[in-house]
């Protein structure tokens, strides 16, 4: 093997990544956060906590509880808003030389076609990571992400309104995610994000009352990993899309995993919390790997999964 280091860089689409280590929206903060314990450039991409239109305040607690072998959350999607992220957060990301990814939401139509507006154009912001695991207040609370129809509606609606790089994030809540991977790509996707979380509550015996004040929450961790990685095989059977492979990565083994089946990166998460450096030490851990493997580029285990 030759003295030269492997390549890890990848392409997302238009969207060229130095890695495939992103770390995921609401495990992240801003970026800011983060970068008194590391350098935010030795990282692919950061995906900000999910931005509305307007300011939202989230839930109330209790909104965050441990389970076995993960979380729940219920934190409501609480953020600055885009005005807000504009002008107090993206300014200091600019310093770093990585991808920053705006994750964004809303309740009707209306409201995601206002934030991808407002966001277009921004100096710095290298893409949009679409948040369709929200209810259509519009629709009856039917979630945008569980419906073909209106994945490919609200896909359409965000794509039309912005000339940024889009990357939707799909829901596991369904039967057939390759149905929304398909929906998504034919509203204009360039990636999917295989998976958001896992819908789940827990009780508290002494008082018998739900756990979190929302009663149900977001699950996430390693216990997610199976259903995250079936998930992004089913994904890859349905589309030829780059996907970005989320849920239950802790480090190499769980990433390995994901590049396999066909993912083009990978984005971290819960681990953020409880093991800060998960993401840098990831980025050093598959440069070694790639290395005592005689691989030049991470691009090589990308879909090589052996059947039978």
């Amino acid at each position: 093997m030759s003295g030269k280091r492997p390549d890890l860089s990848v392409r997302i689409g238009d969207v060229e990544l130095s890695n495939p280590v992103i770390a995921a929206s609401g495990t992240f903060g801003y970026g800011g956060e983060f970068s008194e314990i590391m350098d935010l450039s030795q990282l692919g991409g950061v995906v900000v906590k999910g931005l509305s239109m307007h300011v939202e305040r989230g839930n109330a607690p209790p909104r965050i509880v441990e389970t076995p072998g993960g979380m729940l959350n219920s934190i409501g999607l609480q953020n600055v808003g885009a005005e807000g992220f504009l002008e107090e957060k993206l300014p200091f990301l600019r310093r770093f030389n990585t991808a920053v990814i705006a994750n964004i939401w809303g309740r009707t139509f209306d409201e995601y076609i206002a934030v991808a507006e407002r966001l277009d154009g921004s100096k710095g912001l290298t893409a949009l990571e679409l948040n369709i695991s929200c209810p259509n207040i519009k629709e009856g609370g039917i979630n945008f992400g569980t419906d073909p129809k209106q994945t490919e509606q609200v896909t359409r609606a965000v794509r039309d309104a912005s000339s940024l790089p889009l990357w939707v994030k799909l829901t596991p809540g369904v039967t057939d995610i390759g149905e929304l991977a398909r929906a998504a790509e034919a509203g204009g996707a360039d990636a999917l994000s295989v998976i958001n979380t896992l819908r789940g509550m827990t009780i508290d015996v002494a008082s018998r009352r739900p756990t979190l004040s929302t009663i149900f929450g977001g699950l996430s961790g390693p216990a997610i990993l199976p259903i995250a990685l079936y998930m992004v095989y089913e994904t890859r059977r349905a589309t030829n899309l780059p996907i970005l492979g989320i849920g239950g990565i802790e480090g190499l083994d769980q990433a390995l995993q994901f590049f396999i089946l066909g993912a083009n990166a990978v984005q971290i998460g819960t681990a953020n919390f409880y093991d800060p450096m998960a993401s840098i030490r990831l980025v050093d851990d598959l440069r070694n790997w790639c290395e005592t493997q005689g691989m030049l580029s991470i691009n090589e285990l990308v879909g090589s999964l052996e059947s039978g």
